[in-house]
């Protein structure tokens, strides 16, 4: 499916199409989670910039290379760090997304006292290790150490990251066309966060997906229904092969795992709340199926369970 061309230390670069390339992350090295580059005739577009301005100037170092063309556009998937702290190599693009996601970068990203913020990173660091040093579940303990040495990748840029807005702004669908090639950018709804884009090649069936699509990872969930129903929409559209925000290349098998997923977490809340059982003893009590057990997070079902029993309680 994906033809493995060039290895960098943040990531690896794969072929999907002729001028379709996925960067898929390296755990731990400082991209956190996956981007794209399509070449779309005459210049370049890339979806996300990584977690590091670090990593994101590979990308854009390898993605010109690659092409001998310019990077003329930068799609923001949603506000989430790992996502966007690249953007400051992409300042001279016109950087996409919704208006929320925009929005919703500036005021949870901004960083007002640089000396504040590496002291609280550093605190939270701390407070990482020592949860890997006590846990003794082998997929937390996974979970949390990547989770340590991605944030260590932060710090480490910390003092040259700079946030670096979007500038052309959409709110349901955006379609780019090329001299050689369409894409079309789709905002369904908020699932992972509370404004997710996705990226749809129509000519090639390819769609990067951001985070509404991860590889055995419980994600977070901001809107259980909506997030369900963009998994949905996404289902009925002809799509052959997934990059998911985090995880390997794939197909729409992913899709259905995820619908399975956050079908089965749902019926459960709702059971839960049938039954009056209050949501402390609904989650401990809960015994997680056999084939969502190897999944990582550092939040794990858990929060996933509460963030959903919460939400259906007040809808």
């Amino acid at each position: 499916m994906a033809c493995e061309i060039v290895e960098t230390e943040y990531f690896t670069l794969h072929t999907l199409d002729d001028g379709v390339f996925a960067a898929i992350a390296k755990p731990g090295q400082g991209a956190w989670s996956n981007a794209g580059i399509v070449d779309l005739g005459e210049e370049l577009l890339v979806f996300d910039s990584l977690s590091t301005p670090s990593a994101g100037k590979e990308l854009r170092r390898q993605a010109e290379s690659l092409t001998g063309k310019k990077v003329k556009y930068l799609i923001n998937s949603h506000y989430h760090g790992d996502h966007v702290f690249g953007n400051q190599v992409f300042f001279d693009t016109t950087i996409i997304s919704t208006y929320d996601t925009q929005k919703l970068c500036n005021e949870k990203n901004s960083i007002e006292d640089l000396e504040k913020e590496e002291k609280e990173m550093k605190q939270y660091l701390l407070q990482l290790k020592n949860q890997i040093d006590s846990t003794e579940d082998n997929i937390l303990k996974a979970s949390l150490i990547n989770q340590y040495q991605e944030m260590s990748k932060v710090l480490d840029d910390l003092s040259q990251l700079q946030i670096v807005l979007p500038s052309l702004l959409f709110e349901e669908k955006l379609t780019i066309n090329g001299a050689d090639r369409m894409v079309e950018l789709y905002c369904l709804g908020g699932g992972h966060s509370p404004s997710d884009t996705f990226m749809y090649l129509p000519k090639e069936k390819i769609a990067f997906m951001g985070d509404i699509a991860t590889e055995d990872l419980h994600v977070p969930i901001d809107n259980p229904v909506e997030f369900l129903s963009i998994l949905q929409q996404v289902k009925q559209m002809d799509i052959d092969t997934i990059v998911p925000g985090h995880g390997s290349v794939t197909n729409m098998a992913l899709c259905n795992t995820l619908i399975d997923y956050l079908s089965f977490l749902t019926q459960s809340a709702k059971e839960a709340i049938q039954r009056r059982l209050p949501v402390e003893d609904f989650i401990a009590a809960f015994e997680i199926p056999k084939k969502y057990k190897e999944w990582k997070g550092v939040n794990g079902i858990k929060m996933n369970l509460k963030t959903i029993y919460t939400y259906l309680q007040k809808n």
